[in-house]
């Protein structure tokens, strides 16, 4: 379970969320919004709604997309293999495998 506490409801309605809370579910980042449900008991639901979705946030960090770009350049320079099926490439990655000096 994440947190669990009280905050303050400040003029105009604004409520500020625990900055670990923002930092772990990623509100600190630009774009981020809270989505509110308002319950028929009274309960209030609030759900993070990102740009990017979080489960999805490590697709967007500066190594992957570095590493996304090395890719589109093989690619572009036709520096790759195709493969007809899952088999064929599992056969490539053993040859490969054991062309590796021990």
């Amino acid at each position: 379970m994440g947190f669990h506490g009280y905050v303050g409801v400040q003029g105009r309605g604004v409520v500020a969320l625990p900055a670990e809370v923002r930092r772990r579910l990623h509100l600190d980042q630009p774009g981020a919004q809270v989505e509110i449900t308002e319950r028929e008991d009274g309960v209030l639901e609030l759900r993070p709604s990102l740009p990017i979705p979080a489960d999805q946030h490590w697709f967007w960090t500066q190594r992957w997309q570095d590493r996304e770009r090395e890719v589109d350049q093989h690619v572009a320079a036709g520096d790759l293999t195709v493969h007809c099926d899952g088999s064929a490439l599992l056969e490539h990655l053993e040859a490969l495998e054991d062309a590796e000096p021990s």
